[in-house]
């Protein structure tokens, strides 16, 4: 609160003070009167304890980032704050965030202490950073938490969803480096120095997200914080994004997931698979062969499974041809589904087009429309390509599902084959569970199949 508040408030609290103190009540007025005079005078000391309440020295009511909060001036954690740039920066970081505009931004380092150029992203969930951390369609990619505090939880052994994760980095705005959760195992940092993921705590997330949201994903340099600007700039000018990040996340060799109920065969193309996609088919009774992505169509025939899975996975879809022709091949053999990276593969497998989003969709939130039910789902994304939907004109496959925030493609189908995929993750983790009912859908058209070639 600035001075000229207080003195307004000051002077105000003065007049109506001096106006109940010089009131007087006659002996000979009413008895409503004379309640609503003593109603009055109760109404003078709230007022006073309102004025005192707004003129005590409280730190916690100023919101300025250097008086208050993560950033509070202590001799331990020096600040300063910088409000041309909208930036609060610590006298003593050690590490920086440059990205290929310019831009920096300062904080402390956790997990990993290692340099990287990533892309830049940023997920808008409130919970869930551990399934965030270990999913693998993170793989070089910088993720940063829009919800202010991370860690608090810690890390539960049943919550990853990779054996290995492979994301990038963690930028976050406030760190907890002492979580409080029964189920906790380690600490989010102790995994991170594990696994040499890099972390930046103390960033100024804010401006960073809104900064991502309106020029888009970018390059990024996480280096030491006294790497000068210009060394930086010619680091990320120098650099080739990779695009081999399928075939390092994928598995390396045929694995099978029993269930005790099994009614069904599944084989799932890995292309990055989520473990939660593995849980929710054997919950569904379903026994799942997963294989590596570049598995040739012939050996998964071989498999006489009673459904196909294409799964999620990080980067490009052009960047897997091998996935897309064995896809091709399969079109009509079984009942097929595609999640995520394996809806625009099914997609380019029947001759759409997908490009790059601006920033893409991460997050626990996004509205979807199913446009055959005219319901509303709340879905859990992940995903920087879309499927173009001017390129479904003239081939087997029509929108189902699109996307409320932009009208975007979130799910395709074709009857005849009995083919559909969804963009978002019907299978959370983190996130809403409105979507189940694609894994029951896709389990009734693999039961219906097998009715039907029994017949036959």
């Amino acid at each position: 609160m600035n001075n000229a508040n207080i003195r307004f408030l000051m002077k105000k609290s003065r007049r109506l003070y001096a106006v109940f103190r010089d009131a007087a009540v006659p002996d000979s007025i009413d008895i409503h009167s004379r309640a609503n005079y003593n109603n009055a005078k109760k109404c003078k000391g709230v007022l006073i304890f309102c004025a005192l309440l707004f003129l005590l020295p409280l730190p916690c009511r100023d919101r300025r980032p250097e008086k208050a909060g993560l950033f509070a001036e202590t001799e331990e954690n020096p600040v300063d704050y910088e409000p041309e740039r909208g930036n609060v920066m610590q006298k003593n970081p050690d590490r920086k965030i440059i990205l290929e505009d310019g831009q920096e931004y300062y904080g402390r380092g956790f997990g990993a202490e290692k340099e990287c150029i990533l892309e830049i992203v940023f997920n808008t969930s409130m919970t869930g950073y551990q399934e965030i951390l270990s999913d693998p369609s993170y793989t070089d990619q910088a993720v940063v938490m829009t919800y202010p505090l991370i860690g608090n939880y810690g890390m539960a052994e049943d919550d990853y969803e990779t054996d290995t994760p492979t994301i990038g980095a963690l930028i976050v705005h406030e760190y907890n480096d002492k979580p409080s959760n029964f189920r906790s195992v380690s600490s989010l940092g102790q995994v991170m120095v594990k696994y040499g993921i890099a972390g930046v705590s103390g960033v100024d997330t804010r401006k960073l997200n809104r900064s991502i949201r309106d020029f888009g994903s970018r390059m990024a340099l996480i280096t030491s914080a006294d790497l000068p600007l210009e060394e930086g700039l010619e680091k990320l000018k120098r650099y080739t994004p990779p695009r081999d990040t399928v075939s390092r996340v994928s598995c390396k060799e045929l694995r099978v997931f029993p269930t005790a109920d099994e009614k069904l065969h599944v084989t799932a193309i890995d292309c990055g698979m989520k473990r939660n996609i593995v849980r929710s088919l054997n919950a569904m009774g379903c026994r799942v062969t997963v294989v590596p992505w570049n598995t040739p169509a012939e050996e998964i025939r071989a498999l006489n499974p009673d459904g196909i899975f294409i799964s999620n996975g990080p980067g490009d879809p052009a960047d897997v041809p091998e996935t897309i022709r064995t896809v091709r091949s399969l079109i009509g053999f079984r009942p097929m589904f595609g999640i995520c990276l394996g809806h625009q593969i099914i997609s380019l497998a029947y001759g759409a087009r997908t490009y790059k989003l601006k920033f893409g969709h991460r997050g626990g939130n996004h509205p979807v429309k199913n446009l055959e039910t005219g319901k509303i789902e709340i879905t859990s994304q992940n995903h920087s390509y879309a499927v173009d939907p001017g390129s479904l004109e003239g081939i087997p496959l029509k929108a189902t599902h699109i996307n409320l925030l932009d009208g975007t493609v979130e799910g395709a189908c074709c009857e005849k084959d009995r083919v559909f995929s969804v963009q978002y993750h019907p299978e959370s983790a983190p996130g809403p569970q409105d979507s189940r009912y694609l894994f029951e859908r896709f389990v009734r058209m693999m039961e219906e199949d097998a009715d039907h070639a029994e017949k036959n």
